[in-house]
Formats: structure tokens, C-alpha cells, sequence
């Protein structure tokens, strides 16, 4: 049986490989661009099984008129890919309160904003799958990458919960963990640099600066196998919460949990040594 898919971020990137193979395995998708609906039907090559929508996540009004509109040319949501977002490369210190303000708004809560929308119609289905596009920065933080991977830290959390949540009313909930894959993320239509600079960190984001750009359009991450990826992941019976992808993000994450076993295993009389004395 088909699909229906609503993509959020389709305009380009993983929103646009992810809409191809999808329209590609005979499913129905709505994408969603925040602008020029016409140049993304075109790309897609006015499918009949596509329908753009415009949206801006930030707009929680749009998004339920988004999801209304989909459900009205479908008429249902089987699938929904929380893709929309962009990067923040930044020392901790160095960015305003406006900047990461405004990396929260379209990746925390336009997230939320399109999930609450989503919902009502997935509870009637009794079925759904809300696919998350976090990042290995929602699994380990770096240098220059903090504030970025703060949001993809909370959508970790949502996730993890919104699986337990749902899991009753036969709707499923994965995170996925994109290491770097070759798209424009990098670029400064995907990515937003702080323009203050403090000297103090050349030695630490000032190197992730010259790296992000050596690497831009040379990440190891095929997209269109990402896309391949997340078909096997919605048709699954059983799919994953979490669902890492690419060699980077799992030595990631192999080498984060390797570090806090050892934290754990140098600390562990202190940390089990915290409860009141007549707990066993």
C-alpha cells in the first residue's frame, strides 16, 4: 500500500532527495517550501502524486492549515518527516540571544508546531510515523557546534518521548542522525555563521570555522542513500527510536558512551552515594 508523506524543508537538501525517493516508490507527498511552490513541482517534475504547500514551520496557524490541506488532498498522513531547519556555527559565548532565539524557532519549535498539527489527524488514523530529523550534534556536542546541537539535543528528547506516548494509539516516533552528508548544509543558505568573533576560541571554533568550509561539498554522507534509508524505515513493523546514519555518527557516538562509562565507572561511589540512607 502507498504512502502519504508531508515533508517539511523539501525545497532542497535531505527535504528534497527524501520527497524523490518517496515519489519514486509510487508514495504521495506533500512538501512543504516557504517559498516558490512552482520551482519545487518543477523539480519534481509535476508528479501527479506530489502536492507543495507553502509553509514557514514558525507559523503554527500555517501549519495546521498545511496539514488540513494535505489531509484534504490525500486524506491522510501516513508519514511525517520533520526535515526544516538550519545550522548555527558559533561559540557558545560569541552568539546573540536573537540568533539562537531564532535557531530554537524554526528547529525546536517549528518542529513542534508541525508535530501538534500532525497529531489530531494520525490519533483519528490510529497510525503515523513521525520521522525527526535530528543530527550527531543531537548526540554529542562540539566545538562551534553547541547552540545547533542544543536543538537537536531537544528533539532527541521529544522524540524519545512522544515514541512512549504514541506507542498506544499505534503511532511510531524515530529520531534520525544524520552525520555530515554532501548537501548544502554548509552553504549561508543552510548555515548561519555569528558575526562575533572572539579571538579566544581560534584555537577551538575558530578551526571548526576552516574545517566546515574545507569540507563543504566533500562530506562523506550520500543523500540519495539517506533517502533509501528512511523508505526501509517507514515500512518496517518495528522501526527504531533512534536511527543513526553514517560511519561519523556512529563512531560518535560509540566514543561519547565509551567516555561516560568511563565518568561513571571514576565517579560511581559518588553517584550512587546521593540517595537518603534507608534506600536500598
Amino acid at each position: 500500500m502507498s504512502k502519504v508523506w508531508f515533508i517539511t524543508g523539501a525545497s532542497r537538501g535531505l527535504g528534497l532527495e527524501i520527497s524523490k525517493a518517496a515519489l519514486d516508490a509510487g508514495d504521495k507527498v506533500v512538501a512543504t517550501v516557504r517559498s516558490n511552490a512552482d520551482a519545487l513541482q518543477s523539480q519534481l517534475n509535476h508528479n501527479d502524486n506530489l502536492h507543495v504547500v507553502l509553509l514557514d514551520v514558525t507559523n503554527e496557524a500555517q501549519a495546521h492549515d498545511a496539514m488540513s490541506e494535505a489531509v484534504g488532498k490525500f486524506g491522510q498522513i501516513d508519514v511525517l518527516v520533520n526535515n526544516a531547519g538550519y545550522g548555527l556555527l558559533s561559540a557558545i559565548e560569541e552568539a546573540s540571544g536573537e540568533e539562537v532565539k531564532n535557531n530554537y524557532n524554526t528547529n525546536v519549535f517549528g518542529t513542534l508546531n508541525v508535530i501538534r498539527a500532525a497529531l489530531p489527524h494520525m490519533r483519528k488514523q490510529r497510525s503515523g510515523h513521525i520521522v525527526n530529523i535530528s543530527s550527531v550534534g543531537g548526540l554529542r556536542g562540539a566545538e562551534g557546534w553547541g547552540l545547533y546541537a542544543s536543538t537537536k539535543f531537544a528533539i532527541e528528547g521529544i522524540t524519545e518521548t512522544l515514541a512512549i506516548e504514541l506507542a498506544p494509539l499505534g503511532i511510531h516516533a524515530t529520531a534520525v542522525e544524520p552525520g555530515y552528508f554532501r548537501t548544502d548544509f554548509l552553504d549561508t543558505t543552510s548555515l548561519t555563521r555569528t558575526g562575533n568573533i572572539i579571538e579566544d576560541y581560534a584555537d577551538t571554533v575558530g578551526k571548526m570555522r576552516s574545517i566546515a568550509t574545507q569540507v563543504n561539498k566533500k562530506q562523506p554522507g550520500d543523500p540519495k542513500k539517506l533517502a533509501q534509508a528512511l523508505l526501509l524505515l517507514v515500512n518496517a513493523d518495528k522501526p527504531p527510536v533512534h536511527l543513526p546514519l553514517g560511519k561519523d555518527t556512529l563512531q560518535n557516538y560509540r566514543e561519547k558512551t565509551a567516555n561516560f562509562h568511563k565518568d561513571i565507572e571514576a565517579w560511581h561511589d559518588v553517584i550512587v552515594g546521593t540517595d537518603h540512607d534507608d534506600v536500598n
